[in-house]
């Protein structure tokens, strides 16, 4: 691609905004976490409706998302519904997620607590369509293994991210009624996204290496600073579900937490690492099943569970690498 960086500055915003105006209905959501993906979003759907945002963090534990988000919804003038759960609620919730997902990794699940309980409020307000940034890091290599890459390399690791992506929003959502609606993956996006020459992905400012380098460039005339410039915060981290590892371990001693991860490797042949994780299988293994095969194929050394062929660790268990 020659054309200049404006060019494709213009030609993201413009491909974005046809993406947003496809995903609007007349009384729609957004998750907002403060972060570029989502406040980029926000600031483009505030311009044609009138948006109602939610956040959501977890009851003490420390929760980032909540200042940047407060931010964005105080600059856009959104009306803006802050979820703080507490334990209680996390007990009640985690079964429908573990439920609905199948699974029992604790970063899937710990991530999509966050999100499930945020589409719960979203329908409570009586919406029925949310808007989330799901893609935006895998499209425009967000993420910050791929940063220090060669261009070859991440070239290879993003075709890999795209072809094993998928996202909780849209299985959470229908369980509860709704719909989420992901404008990073409307089709003429997508093949701009995926097309872009990688060199715009991954950029530097001030000495520092930046994902998405181009989405910043794109809207960094519109949003805050702090904002554009924000770094990539993994909603566990940001929401405050990063604490749950501690939590548990607190909750269950040791000499259970051993008793139990003999007894599930033995009986169903499931390798259980930590107690958090303990928990949540539990919880998978009397609302889903024990974990077994159902094709022929690549199999979780951990779980048994079935594996995509291309994929680097385990949808059920979240073993990695596999």
């Amino acid at each position: 691609m020659n054309d200049s960086i404006e060019d494709i500055c213009t030609r993201l915003r413009t491909l974005l905004e046809r993406a947003v105006r496809r995903a609007l209905t007349e009384n729609v959501g957004i998750l907002l976490s403060g972060g570029l993906d989502t406040s980029v979003l926000a600031f483009v759907v505030s311009r044609y409706v009138s948006l109602k945002a939610f956040t959501v963090a977890m009851q003490g534990a420390p929760a980032p998302d909540l200042e940047y988000s407060v931010l964005m919804a105080k600059r856009l003038r959104l009306e803006h519904q802050i979820h703080c759960f507490d334990t209680e609620e996390m007990y009640r919730t985690l079964p429908s997620v573990i439920k609905v997902l199948r699974s029992f990794d604790p970063m899937e699940i710990r991530n999509s607590l966050t999100v499930y309980i945020g589409i719960r409020a979203a329908k409570e307000s009586g919406l029925g369509t949310v808007i989330t940034g799901d893609g935006c890091d895998e499209l425009l290599a967000g993420y910050s293994f791929v940063y220090g890459l060669s261009k070859e390399r991440l070239d290879e690791e993003l075709q890999k991210l795209w072809s094993v992506m998928s996202f909780s929003s849209i299985p959470l959502a229908e369980s509860l009624g709704m719909e989420a609606r992901l404008p990073y993956l409307d089709p003429d996006f997508k093949s701009f996204a995926m097309a872009l020459d990688s060199r715009y992905k991954v950029g530097e400012k001030d000495g520092q290496l930046y994902g998405k380098w181009i989405l910043r460039k794109a809207y960094e005339k519109f949003l805050p600073r702090e904002i554009v410039w924000r770094v990539k915060t993994p909603i566990e981290h940001g929401s405050g579900t990063t604490t749950l590892p501690s939590f548990f371990d607190s909750k269950i001693s040791d000499p259970e937490f051993e008793a139990k991860k003999r007894e599930y490797l033995e009986g169903d042949k499931v390798t259980i690492r930590d107690k958090e994780q303990l928990f949540y299988y539990e919880i998978y293994r009397s609302a889903v099943s024990v974990p077994k095969p159902t094709r022929r194929g690549r199999i979780c050394p951990q779980c048994n569970s079935d594996v995509q062929e291309r994929a680097t660790y385990c949808r059920t268990c979240g073993a990695y690498p596999i």
